[in-house]
């Protein structure tokens, strides 16, 4: 198997980790509903699992560096299937917290590891594309894992979901065990060494984009569904329609957001598509009540989200191309923190404002993010002319490639 295809194999697997955590988003209201709780508060299901993600990521990577990034994956993969498994069989509200705890910890090796192996088997001009796939793969949950769940949801019951992903996680394991290579570990990085990171100001800039962007996305999303119920009025249909078509957007705009990196570099295609986001957002906002309107702003709120994902985590490889999967672990704690983040204060607008009320909360924080970007990368002035600054900003890019 050509090493294109092991990068596409563990794209599909990424299928089944980003299932399991997007899939929350899409029955939120089912599962508030059977164990009894709010919206909001079930919507705190995210909130855990991105907080558990966040901190635990950091420890796991530093502690597992040395382990062989097969066996990494295989480990990672195992404790997934027995997180799932969990959620099906174990009942309440509590247990149900406890495997997102468990889920989150797998899933957050096996992203920084899989993104890691990815990067190492594609040539140095193919990184972004080689990222973008493995985004791809989480894009892919979005088109059918969350829309096949919900429609699952509806039908019989929700926690059959996450059987079927135990299922899958098993069969994934083979594909891995015979298909990809083994690949040395990394110098054991200390998480103090870690944050150190953190005084590079380009590097707590671009963890700052990160935070802003998902952060901003995460308000609006965590409750799109009884949004497109609730303010929409869309139809139990509609909504699982609606989400299959976000998730197809998803796709073309991670991959778009990979090829535009390789062409035209991290920084032109990262603002750009957070200006966008954030002007989606907003058109969503002043449409909110019209479903003919909103199902096309969602595939364009979709596309612009997601182009910034592989884009903005090449950016943060070349920043520290010694340290990548530190870099990567890193960045994926912050996405987390800014996902419990977002869902919390989604959470708190639904419960003493208004649910139409987070799109535009959304876009002020993908705005900002925006703005946190073109500043970090000079666009806005200096001593240098505009011509000048981005010329100067592509050779840095090339020289660090």
């Amino acid at each position: 198997m050509s090493n294109t295809w092991k990068i596409y194999m563990l794209a599909v697997v990424s299928f089944l980790v980003g299932t399991s955590e997007f899939i929350i988003t899409g029955i939120l209201d089912k599962v508030a509903a059977d164990i009894g709780v709010s919206v909001a508060a079930a919507g705190q299901l995210i909130t855990v699992y991105s907080l558990a993600y966040g901190f635990g990521t950091p420890f796991l990577i530093a502690t597992a560096a040395k382990t062989d990034r097969k066996k990494l994956l295989l480990y990672s993969l195992a404790i997934f299937v027995a997180g799932n498994a969990a959620a099906l069989v174990l009942p309440g509200f509590g247990f149900l917290i406890a495997s997102r705890i468990v889920l989150a910890l797998s899933s957050g090796v096996f992203v920084v590891t899989a993104l890691t192996v990815a990067a190492k088997l594609a040539p140095p001009e193919k990184q972004g594309s080689a990222i973008a796939t493995l985004v791809m793969g989480f894009s892919t949950a979005l088109i059918v894992g969350v829309p096949l769940g919900r429609l699952t949801a509806s039908l019989y019951d929700w926690k059959l979901v996450f059987g079927g992903i135990s299922v899958l996680g098993l069969l994934a394991m083979l594909l891995i065990a015979f298909t990809i290579p083994q690949t040395d570990g990394e110098k054991p990085v200390p998480l103090r060494d870690q944050l150190s990171l953190l005084k590079n100001k380009k590097i707590a800039a671009a963890l700052l984009i990160s935070f802003f962007w998902i952060g901003g996305y995460s308000i609006t999303y965590t409750y799109i569904s009884p949004f497109l119920l609730n303010i929409t009025g869309m139809s139990e249909k509609g909504v699982s329609i609606g989400l299959f078509a976000f998730g197809v957007a998803s796709l073309i705009g991670s991959k778009l957001g990979g090829f535009s990196t390789d062409k035209w570099g991290f920084s032109p295609t990262l603002v750009s598509g957070m200006v966008l986001h954030s002007i989606a957002l907003i058109l969503i906002s002043l449409a909110a009540h019209s479903p003919a309107l909103v199902f096309p702003l969602l595939m364009f709120w979709s596309f612009t989200a997601w182009s910034s994902g592989p884009t903005q985590q090449y950016h943060l490889i070349t920043l520290a191309p010694e340290a990548s999967s530190i870099m990567l672990s890193l960045n994926s704690s912050v996405i987390q923190f800014a996902i419990a983040a977002g869902a919390g204060i989604g959470g708190l607008v639904v419960e003493h404002a208004s649910l139409a009320s987070i799109s535009w909360i959304g876009a002020a924080g993908v705005a900002l993010a925006a703005f946190t970007a073109a500043a970090s990368f000079g666009y806005f002035g200096g001593s240098l002319s505009a011509s000048r600054q981005k010329k100067k900003m592509a050779q840095e890019e090339k020289a660090s490639a």
